[in-house]
């Protein structure tokens, strides 16, 4: 393509960016953690990933077990007739692969004449059915439905090899997503290319299947997605609401659009119908049925047509007309939101990625149809994965272009642009005003970062510093100017852009916290325990201050006492403090929660920075009372003695720590004002309504 001068301005603006970022780094982080970001960040993105099938080996039958539950959380009805072969395969891919829920599994024989009624009693484990008389897909399913014992009820196609995890995901759909009726598979060939990611349905009563002969892992095809319907040859649906809807209608007897009509059906009753990615079901469409709409049962799916659309008439005149679905046309309904932030966010590493994920999550709350993507365009594994769960439209390489081309492709579907922290805006914003003109362009500045890296300058002494502060200052101005709204994290940044961007308009989006609940109670609480990502120079000199200035105080009247300091990405000064007596050094921590719940005090000695502390709201949230500095304190809505103790010299932090740490009745207060902070101040319901100012206005 050719490129235009906001492309080239975009180029050049990345490449000064990272140089100027750069040597700020080299200042605060030092030469070899600076060397690792810039590496990563001119390392090209890797290629896309090729997830490896599992179909069994065929092989002559021979007995085996499947390890069902008497007590199931889901019941796999599987319907057959003859095809013996691949009923075997279904069936062995289930027992090599177990899922971790508890499940049954019921084999509906709808009148075989092949070995099945001999083989199949042989599997220990399996509940097998064989009907009186041949009736039909939709007769046998509806029989599997009344045998069923568990909450959830699968209807799984023989011809189908379920992939490992596959169950416990297409379960998880009903756990992450309120309101879930039903959800189905991302079905695939035995070739490994997709099938269907979600159906779509036309006013005419025609059906697309989403993304045929695609690559599974395309970002257009790998998020949660409400879909018009799912395929019945793999959905999950709670087994009293299947039975309450009559079953599969048997006005379409005996196949082809009854799980068509189920979705329909699934809505009617205010219910939600998801396509889940991550439960993956290879399926030899056409084994059972063949392939000609001419002749066999195949022949139905015309015939039934004309059924549906007869039956679901009102509700099909509000769908679109028949056209080559694309993200744009699906979510052409919703408030589509493009959030573009330098990296995927890593919620169990560092508040910022909390923050944004809970934001994300706000969004999709409200109805928004998001779309992530990261300046560095790389797939971050469980990460990106993590927002598709949510439902959010993530992109990465090979499948996202370079920004200019992307954004030229998809950047006119969009109503908000949510651009994150300054040298992230300055590149985008005039890509986004040349290929997303309609687009209303949100700031999200995270904290302040001139306000960080002056205040840095000011307690280091370093004039080089000072001088880098006033550059990021005039920078991240200017990209206030052009935005239509600053989104800062508390009252006091507002404060300090009203005087420095007086035309600005500029809105408080705190962290977003879940309030998880008080914990252990004091006497069965012990230790102090520090919680910050380490690639943040505040929170490298927070500890090294506390470890040598405030500690030793602390040990001469509580010697007994440790100190547990937990954070990714911990240099080496950092490790090697826990050397030391009474101080123990983890690093990062995939569950923080036991210490959360477990340690007595949490600590935020941070002498500098700028924002809302995210290790503050953290151990709040938990019912953890904290002990933190002005600077950690700032903007939080907190008061001395009731949510928090403050204090900034050693001693007196010292002298904070041991009076909260031996006092039942203080720890109790604090702990009770820090849970009622969260939930006025933090909580998903207090940002509502400043993100539907922002988004939806």
């Amino acid at each position: 393509m050719a490129y235009s001068l906001a492309d080239a301005r975009f180029f050049f603006a990345r490449a000064a960016g990272l140089a100027h970022r750069s040597l700020l780094s080299l200042r605060t982080r030092g030469l070899r953690t600076t060397w690792e970001r810039v590496r990563a960040q001119l390392a090209p993105p890797p290629h896309a990933l090729r997830r490896d099938l599992f179909l069994p080996t065929p092989a002559a039958f021979a007995p085996f077990a499947l390890p069902t539950s008497p007590e199931p959380r889901a019941s796999i009805v599987i319907p057959v007739y003859g095809q013996f072969a691949h009923t075997l395969a279904c069936l062995r891919a289930l027992a090599a692969h177990p899922p971790d829920s508890a499940f049954e599994v019921i084999v509906v024989d709808d009148g075989s004449t092949d070995e099945t009624p001999e083989r199949l009693p042989q599997v220990a484990g399996l509940r097998y059915h064989r009907r009186a008389r041949n009736g039909g897909f939709i007769a046998a399913c509806n029989d599997g439905a009344l045998l069923a014992r568990g909450e959830y009820l699968v209807l799984l196609n023989n011809d189908t090899v379920p992939q490992p995890g596959w169950l416990d995901a297409l379960l998880a759909t009903f756990d992450g997503h309120p309101r879930t009726g039903l959800a189905g598979a991302q079905l695939l060939y035995p070739d490994g290319r997709l099938q269907e990611a979600g159906g779509v349905v036309f006013d005419n009563g025609g059906a697309w299947n989403y993304g045929r002969f695609g690559d599974p892992a395309d970002p257009r095809y790998a998020y949660v997605r409400e879909a018009d319907y799912v395929s019945g040859a793999a959905i999950a649906i709670p087994t009293r609401l299947f039975l309450g809807l009559g079953g599969f209608d048997a006005r379409y007897a005996p196949a082809y659009y009854e799980d068509t009509d189920l979705a329909f059906a699934v809505r009617a009753a205010g219910l939600r119908v998801l396509y889940q990615p991550a439960a993956k079901v290879v399926h030899d469409e056409g084994t059972s049925s063949g392939t000609s709409i001419d002749s066999g049962v195949k022949a139905y799916q015309t015939r039934n047509r004309e059924v549906f659309l007869s039956h679901r008439r009102e509700a099909l005149a509000r769908l679109r007309p028949p056209h080559e679905p694309t993200p744009a046309t699906l979510h052409a309904r919703q408030r589509q939101v493009l959030v573009i932030d330098a990296l995927t966010p890593q919620p169990d590493r560092d508040s910022g990625s909390l923050r944004l994920f809970n934001l994300m999550r706000l969004l999709r709350e409200e109805g928004a149809h998001v779309v992530f993507m990261p300046a560095h365009r790389r797939y971050e594994g469980r990460y990106t994965d993590a927002l598709r769960q949510l439902g959010v439209e993530a992109w990465h390489a090979p499948y996202a272009a370079r920004a200019p081309a992307w954004l030229a492709e998809h950047g006119p579907r969009f109503d908000v642009v949510m651009a994150c922290r300054h040298y992230v805006a300055s590149e985008f914003l005039p890509l986004l005003r040349r290929h997303a003109p309609r687009a209303k362009r949100v700031f999200d500045s995270i904290d302040l970062h001139y306000l960080r890296e002056s205040r840095t300058a000011q307690v280091c002494g370093d004039p080089a510093l000072a001088r880098a502060a006033e550059r990021t200052r005039k920078q991240e101005l200017a990209v206030i100017a052009a935005a239509d709204t600053t989104l800062v994290v508390s009252a006091v940044e507002r404060e300090v852009l009203a005087a420095d961007a007086p035309g600005a308009r500029v809105e408080v989006l705190s962290n977003l916290h879940s309030v998880a609940g008080p914990g252990l109670p004091f006497e069965q609480r012990r230790d102090l325990v520090f919680v910050g990502g380490f690639r943040h120079p505040p929170n490298v000199d927070a500890v090294r201050w506390f470890v040598s200035e405030v500690l030793p105080r602390v040990h001469e009247r509580l010697p007994d006492v440790r100190f547990h300091c937990i954070g990714a990405d911990m240099p080496a000064e950092i490790e090697a403090l826990g050397a030391l007596p009474g101080v123990e050094m983890h690093g990062y921590v995939p569950d923080i929660t036991p210490y959360m719940e477990g340690c007595r005090l949490a600590l935020a000695p941070l002498r500098y920075g700028a924002g809302v502390k995210g290790k503050v709201n953290l151990s709040m949230a938990h019912g953890q009372p904290v002990v933190a500095t002005s600077c950690a304190a700032e903007g939080m809505h907190l008061v001395d003695g009731r949510d928090v103790l403050v204090a900034d010299d050693a001693g007196g932090f010292a002298d904070a720590v041991v009076r909260a740490y031996g006092d039942p009745a203080l720890w109790e207060r604090l702990a009770a004002g820090g849970l009622d902070n969260i939930e006025r101040h933090f909580s998903a319901e207090a940002a509502r309504g400043v993100v539907r100012r922002v988004f939806f206005d």
